[in-house]
């Protein structure tokens, strides 16, 4: 359960969260020339340690390579049992826990909770694509960087 009690704060806590989020995309997108010239590939290892034992801690990061808690309310939508990446099933229980498990609070009415502290409320509504596999335990912030960066460049063409 202290694991839950770790996750909720920081569902309680997402408008902060978000803003620290929205900080570190912006120093992260500046030093792209340097996470270039030092080359992704050999950053990967260490990022994705940072990632994994950071967002694990705060909120049960499973590692998919494709973060969306700035929009699911710093919830981790693949903590669902369901692996449900937009929305709940259906069976939430009466009291916002999971229909699959009793002792774990719903990732989705988590999600709903914490995205209406965030500056983007509507970001939740936003359907996503399903997560792609072959990300799974990469750096997802290091694969925003690259699209940012090709995003910008594509943009002043």
């Amino acid at each position: 359960m202290a694991g839950f009690s770790i996750q909720r704060w920081s569902v309680r806590h997402a408008g902060g969260l978000d803003k620290i989020y929205r900080y570190i995309s912006r120093l992260m997108f500046k030093l792209y020339p340097v996470f270039h010239w030092l080359g992704f590939a050999r950053l990967e290892r260490p990022v994705v340690f940072i990632e994994k034992h950071t967002k694990g801690f705060l909120f049960d990061c499973q590692m998919c390579g494709q973060c969306e808690l700035s929009r699911t309310g710093m919830s981790c939508s693949m903590r669902c049992p369901k692996n449900i990446r937009n929305g709940p099933c259906g069976g939430v229980r009466a009291n916002g826990y999971c229909e699959v498990n009793a002792e774990m609070p719903c990732v989705w009415v988590d999600a709903w909770t914490g995205s209406q502290l965030m500056d983007d409320k509507k970001a939740i509504d936003l359907v996503l694509p399903a997560v792609d596999q072959r990300h799974q335990h990469s750096s997802a912030w290091l694969r925003w960087m690259g699209e940012q960066h090709r995003l910008t460049e594509a943009l002043k063409k």
